[in-house]
């Protein structure tokens, strides 16, 4: 048995500290939050196989070169003189080729399919209540060329083993009959689910607590204090505590802390927003409004919109311009849905840690020989959870990883 601290408490901290304790190891959480906002909360609560390419794809830099001056765009890089944000960004150019693509998928296909099942044993060996609905998800286009794309996408999907059709307007109205859209078409994921993620955070850290995991919320980890490549403890500004192994699950404040290490994480903080609203919005299978890269789920008791990619340093301030894009796209697509002025005020945002390639960094890194770090999801946290968990338990516990670790490796280079 190991005791083991993880830094950062979202849904990969959970997930390890699950995994960990199931072991047998003494597992402490610590955060600098409450534990009860940020991405793990405000996400659009999908399970998604389908996200097959990762976000450094033939193109995007291009188009996010172009949506730069529009701060309303789907992904808003804000250009800055800061050193990290500069090498991410060559790294992530560098990365956004078909050759990468293709290498990627396997991975991104097997952690996510992966989770989806953990999330099932979870469920049902835990008891857990948490929506979980298995209900597919609709790529909802406007545009001809849109429809054309996706369907492309939907064929690489389908040869991949991914269940995934495509439909026309008035197949779509036969499954949403209370729905009117305004769209050319759409190709419907059948592989993919989703929850309602406050409901599973809120069960897990109850269960975790029940279990024997430590807990300490609002301190914030200022040191490490390493000897010959092994992190001896860690330090906040209240107390210093020691453990065997430790694990940096930090989101998008991992790169700071491992920087004491030595160890430069490519990463930057996508920021992401979300809107709910308690409307009988007709909504009953999960949907992402293609061209304007918004999710929508509905949950339990609500339905939600959530999107954009922010890149704009770490910053929790809410830029209404995009909860504003996120509105008027939601009613662009679904003309019956208008959002009020309550619920875009009530708006929330959470920080993504994106790497530069589209995928995690999970394992170990040769900088130090106790630390296994867990973080870079960007939007596929969510989707990512449970896996990571599960290898982060068996990185730690010396047990062969169920799945190959190599795409997803710390040390690798951009």
């Amino acid at each position: 048995m190991k005791n083991c601290i993880i830094i950062g408490g979202g849904i990969i901290g959970l997930c390890s500290a699950y995994y960990l304790q199931k072991e047998g190891h003494q597992v402490t959480i610590i955060d600098q939050s409450n534990m009860d906002s940020g991405a793990s909360y405000v996400n659009a609560g999908y399970l998604s196989p389908s996200h097959l390419v990762p976000l450094s794809a033939p193109g995007v830099m291009k188009k996010g070169l172009k949506w730069m001056f529009n701060p309303a765009s789907p992904l808003y890089i804000k250009p800055r003189l800061d050193p990290d944000f500069l090498k991410w960004t060559l790294a992530f150019n560098k990365s956004c080729n078909a050759n990468h693509v293709k290498k990627a998928i396997p991975a991104i296909k097997s952690i996510t399919l992966l989770s989806q099942s953990l999330y099932d044993d979870i469920k049902q060996e835990e008891q857990f209540n948490f929506q979980y609905e298995k209900k597919g998800l609709l790529m909802l286009c406007q545009t001809d060329k849109m429809l054309d794309d996706e369907i492309e996408t939907a064929h690489m999907a389908k040869r991949e083993g991914l269940d995934v059709i495509e439909l026309s307007k008035e197949e779509l109205k036969v499954l949403e009959p209370d729905v009117t859209f305004n769209i050319k078409g759409a190709t419907y994921y059948k592989c993919d689910s989703h929850t309602t993620p406050q409901e599973f955070m809120e069960e897990m850290k109850a269960h975790l607590k029940e279990a024997g995991v430590r807990f300490f919320t609002n301190e914030k980890v200022e040191d490490l204090v390493v000897t010959n490549g092994r992190i001896e403890a860690i330090k906040t500004k209240n107390q210093t505590l020691k453990a065997d192994e430790f694990v940096l699950s930090a989101g998008s404040w991992s790169s700071l802390l491992s920087k004491k290490l030595g160890l430069h994480l490519l990463l930057q903080a996508g920021k992401g927003y979300r809107i709910n609203t308690t409307q009988d919005t007709g909504i009953t299978i999960p949907s992402i409004l293609a061209e304007a890269k918004v999710a929508v789920t509905p949950m339990h008791g609500f339905t939600r919109f959530a999107g954009t990619m922010e890149i704009a340093g770490i910053n929790d301030k809410i830029n209404q311009i995009r909860v504003e894009a996120i509105a008027k796209a939601t009613t662009s697509y679904y003309p019956d849905v208008t959002l009020s002025t309550e619920e875009k005020n009530d708006a929330a945002s959470g920080l993504r840690p994106v790497s530069p390639d589209g995928l995690p960094y999970i394992g170990r890194s040769a900088k130090c020989t106790n630390l296994t770090i867990a973080t870079g999801h960007a939007m596929m946290g969510w989707s990512m959870g449970p896996a990571t968990g599960k290898l982060v338990s068996e990185v730690i516990s010396d047990k062969k990883p169920i799945l190959d670790l190599n795409p997803f490796q710390p040390d690798r280079k951009f």
